[in-house]
């Protein structure tokens, strides 16, 4: 049996599938949580300042999940031998599913407080993807600034939701 180049067509369409997916379940389940929310319990709140409208929530986090796939893409085609990769991948993954976990938590446990537990953690994976990441593969990590700087300026709204509508 013939094995497959890592260049075969079979192998980038996998890769792609294996990059995308977990980043289009953790967009899938947060707009599950969040979106039911939105009219009933996130409209209530008093908002922090700077919060931005919520016409621009959806665009931004679409860039930002394309960039997502498009850094743990890079990152998954390294060849499998190459030191950090999967620790890399674990990382990235780890990350992913906090960052599914917060809009459960924030939205449709309407709790600031639980948000914030997650978010900050999430903040602290995510650099740890830029930093091993940039090791692997500087565009990769890259890819990932804008997500760390969203998620660092969401943590503030976070905290300021939480500051504010304390009851």
């Amino acid at each position: 049996m013939k094995a497959l180049s890592k260049n075969s067509r079979f192998l980038i369409v996998y890769d792609g599938l294996y990059a995308i997916t977990p980043v289009l379940l953790a967009a899938i389940l947060g707009n599950y949580a969040t979106l039911p929310n939105l009219t009933h319990w996130y409209a209530l709140l008093i908002p922090p300042p700077f919060t931005p409208p919520n016409w621009l929530f959806g665009p931004v986090w679409t860039l930002l999940y394309i960039l997502m796939a498009l850094s743990f893409f890079r990152i998954i085609r390294l060849d499998r031998k190459t030191p950090l990769r999967r620790r890399a991948i674990s990382i990235f993954l780890s990350q992913i599913l906090l960052n599914a976990s917060w809009s459960f938590a924030f939205f449709s446990a309407h709790s600031p407080f639980a948000g914030l537990l997650i978010i900050l953690p999430l903040e602290t994976l995510i650099l740890s993807s830029i930093f091993i990441f940039n090791k692997l593969d500087p565009i990769a990590a890259r890819c990932l600034w804008p997500y760390a700087a969203w998620v660092a300026y969401a943590s503030y709204l976070n905290l300021g939701f939480w500051l504010l509508n304390r009851s």
